[in-house]
């Protein structure tokens, strides 16, 4: 197995079911530190609503026994976990009867569209700014133009979401503000639906990209300048190699292994999206869809999204400590 020993293997495979066990365990703790009953407060909305809701006790009690609310509290922990290990999240409390893995599987496809491309673009203009702010050969006027792509960073995504929303969709009327695609438009592989959904991904995209791209430039110039007096470096100035040659080959290839860590954990977070940005334009994804289980004090699909998260952040974990020797051979866990 390359630079890995067994040993590190198994011990890192116990950390990962370590990692998702507490995981499970703290999201089924949290929402129960809230205040309310999630039954009441589901029969309170529709009270509120307008509804008339006829032997309101019966629902309830009937819910709470349907959803094992009643059991003593380390039964139903016991429960989740076993329903965990299984990956069987049930059935949602406020939109009943659907499934939560039904609604997630709705909602993934949109996120993943969304964040996986921000994630990439931003990954890579960010890595390419910092190693070139980094880099002693670069000419001085993109040195000068290139800080002022890291001016983002400081500001919440959501905030530079309200901004691009007020310019490009209010007032140019460019973008659309809200959905994922036109009203009207069968979903399909046909142009005028993808073209549709690309329309309505890019504000909500270039937010995200703004942002994040600038974490990405400020971790690759620090790497960037720790490699750049390195004797490989020196030595390959030395051999008459191309600037470029060096740039690419030599800096950037030793100094972005902590970035493909960075980005493999953003990458398994994949799943619970940027909650506020499709929050403030109303994009369907996972993000969305876990601030309707807040907002309705839905346990069992705030408990499923955020199991759901957990694991992805921990296998992207597992996959890249057990690749990083593929990634650089200098690095291994075998025993000398």
């Amino acid at each position: 197995m390359g630079g890995l020993s067994k040993e590190y293997v198994i011990k890192r495979l116990g950390m990962f079911l370590l990692t998702v066990w507490l995981g499970t365990t703290v999201i089924f703790i949290v929402p129960r530190m809230a205040p309310g009953d999630p039954v009441q407060a589901m029969i309170g909305r529709m009270l509120t609503e307008g509804s008339n809701v006829e032997n309101a006790d019966q629902i309830v009690e009937a819910y709470r026994e349907r959803f094992g609310l009643n059991d003593p509290v380390h039964v139903q922990y016991f429960k989740y976990l076993y329903n965990s290990a299984t990956f069987n999240t049930g059935y949602s409390l406020a939109f009943f009867p659907s499934r939560i893995d039904d609604m997630i599987a709705r909602s993934l496809p949109w996120t993943i569209g969304l964040l996986f491309v921000a994630l990439i673009l931003s990954f890579i203009i960010g890595n390419a700014v910092g190693a070139l702010l980094a880099w002693r050969r670069t000419p001085k006027m993109i040195r000068w133009l290139l800080p002022i792509s890291l001016t983002f960073t400081s500001i919440p995504a959501y905030m530079i979401g309200i901004m691009l929303l007020f310019f490009f969709a209010f007032m140019l009327d460019w973008f659309p503000y809200a959905g994922n695609y036109a009203r009207g438009l069968n979903p399909g592989w046909d142009l005028e639906f993808i073209g549709s959904v690309i329309k309505h991904a890019f504000l909500p995209a270039m937010s995200i990209i703004m942002v994040s791209m600038g974490s990405w430039a400020l971790g690759m110039r620090g790497m960037m300048i720790t490699t750049d007096g390195e004797d490989y470096m020196i030595l390959a100035d030395a051999k008459g190699l191309t600037p470029m040659r060096i740039f690419w080959r030599y800096g950037i290839r030793n100094a972005i292994l902590p970035q493909i860590t960075a980005f493999g954990v953003a990458l398994g977070a994949l799943a619970g999206g940027s909650v506020l940005v499709e929050i403030i334009f109303t994009y369907p994804g996972v993000g969305y869809l876990l601030y309707q289980g807040i907002l309705n004090s839905d346990f069992t699909l705030i408990q499923g999204i955020v199991f759901y998260v957990i694991v992805g952040v921990s296998i992207a974990v597992l996959i890249l400590d057990l690749t990083y020797p593929l990634i650089d051979p200098r690095i291994t866990y075998q025993r000398s």
